[in-house]
């Protein structure tokens, strides 16, 4: 990875600390105090003027002054000296910086304004700056502690717990939350590459460490925690890379309460929230989400001490009746197979074990066959069985002077894995047995619904498949759309997605009741109307859509109520009139819309539709634009999926129709995402196969 650009920040032959102290009880001292302790082996050069040194090492009064290459400056001084003391580094050729210093954006006013001269300063003169109000990094194969996080605080001669050597790389916005999942990957034997605090991201955000982690050789796999994506188009692009190369990256994203949700005429941006792009995006490069810190950690464990399993099956070796069965419904609970084993795999378990044991599954062995030895035979059975895929242990680890495997029979089958062997230990691991089991590359997993989620997850992974880089934007946009107003009535919208190549029913708008039978006569009854208004985009609430209307005198009734619904829904509404259209053959209705958000653009969604779509908010995002392959794919993750595939006897509809029109809703919002906010089609009735679809009704909204 030598061409990095950041291999200079994470790997420094040279540190600089902007502020150095000799009193080890503060932050400043303690940063000095860490980067030795941990043993970093390039020249450190502290920064204060009013020492001429601290300890054996020269202090410098500036950074001029040192007048040597310095490939990272460490800031932490108050937070009105900070930009000058960063042009003082720029101007001394160092190559990156962290800010330490608080009091900047966070505080909002002048401070934020401070912020905003540092992100210029980066982008003037090249130098590269994390923070402010940083707690910096830890490069833990190198021994690099450029942060005054306690957690690397360290006795050089305290012994590492290591299960395994691939290791997992940690971005975290908190400085707080990145060095406490440090924390927690230590204890469970987990190796850690980086753990980074982004800070306020004036100038380095998470998407670009989220990018070096992703080729970083010494990261297997990424855990990351994120409060708002800074830099999205890095962003998205080191998901692709990471993707790409097959390294899982498992994300907790904070901030899904519903605070800032937005408000809008359509239903698909009401029901997207605040979170639904990070999901889509999450999604699709697949990114595992973790709702809990113990979780996030339980899933990083099984990544890096683990392979990816080949299917769902999951065999349960337990010491403990009740522990095995508990630990059997909570992986079912995950939608896990947990099979009874064959009849001839049974009778060779059931040679190992006591007569009041089971060789089902789970496998209770009980603890006699723990001190005999069976255990480790059973498990190597398992193992080379073709009925099962994964493999979980579940033992109690409660003792000082021994576990329930021995290291020379065990290791050589956890080096040979061909498939996940986990050990869950339903009492809390001493520190003896922890030691002995990451000796044999085993992690002790401590919580039930953690060691779930994570046999979970690497099952999941193992069917993920990237989609590539999805359908192309239009190429070009229709070209009568140089504006679109903020809100369109239906007529208008689907005149638009006609436009567009988007086959619509055929219809008439009526704007006058002398109008009715010339319109009506090109269509076949029974018709629908509906009232058009560009202030009324629902129409059902207002009363304003008459069904199955038979003929002509019927429809002159319905136009005249439907005016007056209107009018006394919304006596201000400006009404276009009424318009009239067949009605749509059976099918199942669905919703197609688009969202473009803040962050990550246009999005698009597809789920059940008509009156049930808030109801059970059943749907799926994507980024847009997408192609027929992950269309489909979007259609296959919904929950009603079933009732497009024939339920109960009924028809198999046209998911390729469907799927066709998300392909194309999502070009389009793509390739006029600087004119269109919001497109939906709902409900777009899907008919059997090779019927193809009909959109009943459809919503855009422009950016005026």
């Amino acid at each position: 990875m030598s061409k990095h650009p950041l291999n200079t920040f994470f790997a420094p032959d040279s540190i600089a600390i902007i502020g150095a102290s000799r009193d080890e009880k503060k932050i400043p001292g303690l940063l000095l105090t860490f980067l030795r302790r941990n043993g970093f082996a390039g020249e450190i050069y502290p920064v204060n003027p009013s020492y001429e040194s601290i300890g054996d090492l020269k202090c410098y009064p500036s950074i001029a002054a040192v007048d040597k290459s310095i490939d990272l400056a460490i800031v932490i001084i108050p937070a009105r000296a900070v930009l000058s003391a960063l042009q003082e580094c720029a101007a001394a050729g160092a190559k990156n910086a962290i800010v330490i210093s608080s009091g900047f954006a966070e505080e909002g006013g002048e401070s934020a304004d401070m912020q905003a001269e540092i992100a210029e300063l980066a982008r003037r003169t090249g130098m590269r700056i994390s923070g402010p109000n940083a707690e910096g990094f830890y490069n833990e194969p190198q021994r690099i502690a450029a942060t005054f996080s306690p957690t690397v605080d360290v006795r050089p001669d305290a012994p590492r717990l290591l299960a395994s050597p691939r290791r997992v790389g940690i971005v975290a916005q908190s400085g707080g939350i990145g060095f406490a999942i440090y924390n927690r990957a230590k204890a469970m034997g987990v190796a850690v590459s980086k753990v980074i605090s982004t800070g306020n991201e004036s100038d380095l955000a998470a998407g670009e460490f989220l990018d070096y982690m992703a080729q970083d050789a010494d990261t297997d796999a990424i855990l990351m925690f994120i409060e708002g994506i800074r830099d999205p188009h890095m962003f998205v692009a080191a998901a692709r890379r990471a993707a790409e190369a097959g390294k899982p990256v498992i994300v907790t994203k904070v901030g899904r309460s519903g605070a800032g949700e937005r408000a809008a005429a359509s239903h698909t941006a009401s029901m997207a929230g605040w979170t639904a792009a990070y999901d889509a995006v999450f999604a699709k490069y697949g990114f595992i989400v973790s709702h809990d810190l113990d979780e996030a950690v339980a899933i990083a464990a099984a990544f890096a001490t683990a392979p990816v399993p080949r299917g769902d099956r999951v065999a349960v070796v337990t010491v403990s009746g009740g522990a095995g069965a508990w630990v059997a419904d909570t992986l079912a609970t995950e939608g896990l197979q947990v099979p009874e084993l064959s009849q001839s795999l049974q009778a060779q378990v059931r040679a190992l074990i006591p007569s009041y044991g089971s060789p089902r599954n789970p496998v209770d062995i009980t603890a006699q066959a723990v001190h005999s030895g069976g255990l480790q035979t059973i498990v190597g059975l398992l193992e080379q069985s073709d009925d099962i895929d994964v493999i979980v242990v579940v033992v109690s680890l409660a003792s000082e002077t021994r576990i329930p495997v021995k290291r020379e029979e065990i290791k050589p089958l956890i080096d040979a894995q061909r498939k996940p062997i986990l050990f869950f230990t339903y009492t809390l691991p001493s520190q003896f047995a922890r030691t002995e089991l990451a000796a044999s590359g085993i992690v002790a997993f401590p919580g039930i619904t953690a060691l779930g989620r994570a046999v979970s997850h690497l099952v999941r992974q193992s069917r993920f498949k990237f989609p590539g880089r999805g359908a192309p934007e239009l190429s070009e946009p229709v070209s009568s759309l140089k504006s679109v107003p903020e809100k369109l009535s239906e007529h208008e919208s689907k005149l638009l997605l006609q436009e567009t190549g988007i086959a619509v029913p055929p219809g008439y708008l009526i704007r006058d009741r002398s109008q009715l039978a010339s319109a009506l006569s090109g269509l076949m009854f029974p018709v629908a109307m509906k009232i058009q208004s560009r202030d009324i985009p629902h129409k059902s609430e207002a009363g304003g859509v008459k069904v199955n209307v038979r003929d002509l005198d019927e429809a002159a009734a319905a136009f005249d109520e439907l005016i007056a619904r209107a009018r006394t829904y919304k006596p201000d509404a400006k009404i276009d009139g009424v318009l009239a259209e067949p009605m749509a053959r059976p099918g199942v209705e669905m919703i197609v819309g688009t969202v473009n958000d803040d962050t990550f653009g246009p999005i698009v969604m597809v789920g059940l539709g008509g009156i049930a779509t808030e109801l059970f908010k059943d749907v799926v995002y994507r980024p847009a634009p997408v192609d027929e392959a992950e269309a489909m794919a979007m259609i296959g993750e919904l929950k009603s999926a079933a009732l497009l595939n024939g339920f109960r006897g009924a028809p198999k509809v046209d998911t390729a129709a469907l799927a066709a029109l998300i392909v194309r809703i999502s070009q389009l919002a793509a390739g006029l995402k600087d004119r269109v906010s919001e497109i939906e089609i709902n409900p777009v009735r899907v008919h059997e196969t090779g019927a193809g679809i009909t959109i009943v009704d459809a919503l855009i909204a422009g950016r005026g």
